[in-house]
């Protein structure tokens, strides 16, 4: 069975997280693997799984796994919604859920199908909502996005393997997005990490080869959010890890934000205390945004905010 390597990994997982700094603030990785249907599809789930354990063991993180093979519970909805709870809801440590498997849309609710009662969007959004802290939700299965609107919140990266709920088909972008997580391909601007930015970008560049050379109609289309507005943003609107495209009703692009999440971080990341990372990654977001919303501005007015910004940087680096 496909949760054997799953399992094995878990106890390796959450062990490592005792040999990352006592400086650093530990992230959590939560990795739902929902009802099978089919063992072929329960085979693949599970080497999904193990890719993202084998990631946080590499990342130091705290693991939470659910799913066929880690318990002998038959509500793995109660399990999950135990594990996000019993999380801190605030501090500098991310939250990464993930979710794998087969999920439905209906004109009430999206869902995601666990072992036992499946799990709705609406509910989800509000086991997050007390949550301050980093959160990533990645939803890779069929008919996800509605969960895209529902989960958007600002600060909060949200990912979904479809472009809208009629995309039932068996999604694939979750074996590509875990595998991205630890492929040194992914990493675009070469700074020896893998954002989760770059790990979308290169899964949604596999998935649609895969789908092409098939010389099949792709029934899946990822989107990532982080701006908080619920839209998403497709992985071929960007040309490296900015977006390059508009939408037609000027509604602001992501991937800034999904870009400062790092699972596994360079050695040089790691060294930074995780309140110095926190004050520089929201700077650096405003330099982003302020070169965003330059155009129709004067000049002057431009470079004096962008200044004050980019010294209050160079402060902050002069901390380390």
């Amino acid at each position: 069975m496909a949760a054997a390597p799953f399992v094995a990994l878990l106890a390796a997982a959450t062990c490592a997280a005792a040999a990352v700094a006592p400086q650093q603030a530990n992230p959590t990785v939560i990795v739902a693997v929902g009802a099978a249907g089919e063992e072929e599809f329960g085979n693949q789930f599970g080497q999904w799984a193990a890719n993202w354990s084998k990631a946080a063991r590499e990342a130091g993180a705290k693991f939470i796994g659910i799913g066929p093979g880690t318990s002998a519970s038959t509500n793995d909805l109660a399990l999950l919604k135990s594990a996000i709870e019993s999380e801190p809801v605030d501090g500098p440590a991310e939250l990464w859920l993930v979710l794998l498997g087969h999920g439905t849309f209906d004109s009430k609710d999206a869902k995601f199908n666990l072992t036992g009662p499946d799990l709705a969007a609406t509910d989800l959004a509000a086991w997050l909502k007390p949550v301050k802290r980093p959160v990533a939700v990645i939803n890779a299965s069929s008919a996800s996005a509605p969960f895209m609107s529902k989960l958007a919140a600002p600060g909060r990266v949200v990912i979904t393997a479809t472009r809208s709920g009629n995309e039932v088909n068996f999604a694939r972008f979750g074996r590509h997005l875990g595998e991205a997580m630890l492929d040194a391909q992914a990493d675009l601007d070469k700074d020896g990490q893998t954002s989760l930015l770059e790990a979308f970008l290169l899964a949604s560049s596999r998935t649609a080869e895969f789908y092409k050379s098939e010389g099949r109609l792709a029934t899946e289309h990822a989107l990532l959010d982080d701006n908080g507005d619920g839209l998403g943003t497709p992985g071929d609107w960007f040309r490296g890890v900015r977006a390059v495209k508009k939408a037609s009703d000027g509604a602001a692009l992501d991937g800034l934000r999904a870009h400062q999440f790092h699972l596994v971080r360079s050695a040089k990341e790691r060294q930074m205390p995780p309140a110095l990372r926190m004050k520089r990654d929201a700077l650096e977001l405003q330099v982003a945004k302020l070169r965003e919303s330059r155009q129709g501005a004067g000049d002057e007015d431009y470079f004096k905010q962008l200044e004050a910004v980019l010294l209050e940087l160079a402060r902050l680096y002069e901390k380390q």
